[in-house]
């Protein structure tokens, strides 16, 4: 179901409760839950009063996007290394391949992930950077439903590359909780989008990112910082009044700074004026986001007279992950934006995963006793913070 909201006061027509009370040894964060589902609906529309045209909403957003810059310590990180990827073990798979990919982000930190070709294509193909969400058991990357997502995207036409969050998966040079995980997961995320865009295959002016719940956050930031990102769909994680329960989401000051505040809502509306889907569902902190966060961010884009650009599809009575029915919403975006070829996925008018192959882990694992870890790599949270100043 696709639901399009128009912002009105009356779409905010709450009351404000007590103000939830800041960490007194964090001052400066917006962790979690912060605020009432009430407050963060207050906060957006006191928010809006703040702009009147795109030119007051283009100097907020600039204010916005160095706020998250300082707050990380970007502009004080050092030269990226060069990527030099590692490549091995393609697989062919019916209509793409499968390949086990790593690369340099920091000089002796590696981003590792799996890149999946389409087949039977010809010419410049869009890409897909796919982002995952939090598991308990860290393995996302090789899970059902990130295998099917980019496959199925591979099938349509799009080079697509996932890619593991720190701590997860083959990545394992330190914990994933390190006290500057936001900013490393940024970093690797603008390096991943690097090594796409590497590849000849690729066309430069096609490019999307996709992924859910602490992937979702990833997807916002990144496109928020890299004008690179055309088409974005953050899923199950847009939210005025929730900011990202773990430190590589909400455990640096990017949401609150001397001169402002703001929430992943404004962040997100950072896109505009390029694609943009919100997936949300009725048993999260998304619940909301068809009468808070979609009319606020909609009315940034009638700023840009692209209100058509940005598209909230809501279903109510699912939950907080990255399942079919959202896949579909988000096949079917970045198939019309990216120009991609969704005839291919088709079958009987509805997506088809069933052509896809879901390998074992150890398939898809980079680092193995054939291919091991570069000896240049760092190893452990304080080597691996000493990279990041």
């Amino acid at each position: 179901m696709l639901t399009r909201f128009l912002w009105t006061p009356a779409c905010l027509a709450v009351s404000v409760l007590a103000i939830a009370q800041p960490n007194p040894e964090k001052p400066d964060l917006r962790q979690g839950a912060y605020y009432t589902e009430a407050q963060g609906a207050e906060k957006l529309q006191e928010t809006a009063q703040t702009y009147h045209d795109r030119a007051g909403w283009e100097k907020r957003a600039a204010l916005i996007r160095q706020g998250i810059r300082e707050g990380m310590a970007l502009d004080a990180q050092p030269a990226m290394a060069p990527l030099k990827p590692i490549r091995h073990s393609v697989r062919q798979m019916n209509g793409y391949t499968v390949e086990n990919v790593a690369f340099e982000s920091l000089p002796g930190f590696f981003v590792t992930g799996n890149l999946y070709r389409p087949t039977g294509t010809r010419g410049k193909r869009a890409a897909v950077l796919c982002t995952h969400g939090h598991l308990s058991s860290l393995d996302a990357r090789y899970r059902e439903y990130v295998q099917q997502r980019c496959a199925t995207l591979a099938r349509m036409g799009a080079m697509v590359f996932t890619f593991d969050m720190i701590g997860y998966g083959d990545s394992r040079q330190c914990s994933h909780k390190l006290p500057k995980a936001l900013t490393l997961q940024t970093i690797n995320s603008r390096r991943a989008l690097d090594f796409l865009l590497s590849l000849p295959e690729v066309d430069s002016s096609r490019v999307g990112v996709t992924g859910e719940s602490g992937g979702g956050t990833q997807t916002f930031l990144l496109t928020a910082l890299d004008p690179r990102v055309k088409v974005a769909a953050p899923v199950v994680m847009v939210s005025a009044h929730f900011f990202g329960g773990c430190t590589c989401e909400s455990g640096m000051p990017i949401h609150k700074r001397p001169t402002h505040e703001t929430s992943n809502a404004e962040i997100a509306a950072l896109a505009a004026p390029r694609p943009l889907l919100l997936v949300s569902d009725g048993k999260d902190w998304t619940k909301n986001t068809p009468q808070v966060e979609f009319p606020y961010i909609q009315n940034v884009y009638r700023l840009y007279g692209a209100s058509e650009r940005v598209e909230n599809v809501h279903l109510p009575d699912e939950g907080h992950d990255y399942g079919p029915n959202k896949r579909d919403a988000a096949y079917r975006f970045l198939a019309k934006h990216l120009q991609l070829d969704l005839g291919r996925v088709l079958k009987n008018g509805r997506i088809d995963e069933s052509s896809n192959t879901i390998l074992e882990p150890a398939a898809l694992q980079v680092f193995t006793a054939e291919h091991p870890l570069p000896a240049r790599a760092v190893q452990g949270d304080e080597a691996v913070m000493s990279l990041l100043r």
